[in-house]
């Protein structure tokens, strides 16, 4: 099982790679390249066996918060390529983990994956099923593609967001957690203020593992009133 037994910072030092410049390659595509190349956390989700560095964010938001337990039922919202739903798995030993993702996710033991859009009709009804009963958490790492205006990026993360705290709201048990991406500025407040009547407490929380320079963090609101 990737990560098992292991913490969620990567540990020891790496020597800087450096990226040649090559023909075809832009300037912007050399830059990421070489970011990376020099990711502590690309190369330790690599050396454990996860499907991106993303893995750690989920390990280190539970690691704070606690919320994925052994037995537990988990969804996966846009679960591509599947590092976070490798970490459910890992973390709820004998539990349910279902993930759904408009892109096709390759199979991962102990989890079903629905290549299938959140937004379709059905989607809600197919996810509900596979899980078998209430939900113990709900994820969400869910993102639009950024278009590089602010205004219009957030628009379409906090979209995201609220649709899958609908549906946490019908799947989620009492008590339950819900976990999603917003962009820095936080959670706008028509938003925050149905979470504050949903769950016990809100948090926004930024992992180590997201990049400083990323304007990414997660609310999550645990104790959920049902």
């Amino acid at each position: 099982m990737p990560g098992k037994g292991k913490g969620s910072v990567p540990s020891g030092r790496r020597a800087t790679v450096r990226v040649k410049t090559a023909r075809g390659r832009t300037v912007s595509s050399q830059h990421w390249l070489q970011r990376q190349l020099n990711d502590p956390y690309v190369a330790e989700a690599k050396k454990r066996g996860y499907r991106s560095r993303a893995a750690f964010k989920l390990l280190q938001l539970d690691d704070q918060l606690r919320f994925l337990k052994p037995g537990a039922r988990v969804v996966d919202l846009g679960a591509a390529p599947g590092g976070w739903t490798q970490v459910a798995v890992e973390r709820v030993k004998g539990g349910v983990v279902v993930g759904i993702d408009l892109t096709p996710v390759e199979p991962i033991a102990g989890a079903t994956v629905l290549a299938k859009d959140f937004y379709d009709d059905d989607a809600p009804d197919a996810l509900k099923a596979l899980l078998g009963g209430p939900a113990d958490v709900v994820l969400s790492d869910m993102a639009a593609p950024a278009i590089g205006d602010p205004q219009v990026d957030h628009m379409r993360i906090m979209a995201l967001a609220e649709t899958a705290h609908d549906f946490a709201c019908q799947v989620l048990k009492q008590g339950g957690t819900f976990v999603a991406k917003v962009l820095r500025g936080g959670t706008e407040r028509t938003l925050l203020d149905q979470l504050k009547r949903d769950f016990a407490k809100v948090r926004h929380v930024k992992p180590a593992a997201s990049r400083s320079d990323s304007a990414e963090m997660y609310v999550v609101g645990t104790g959920f009133r049902g």
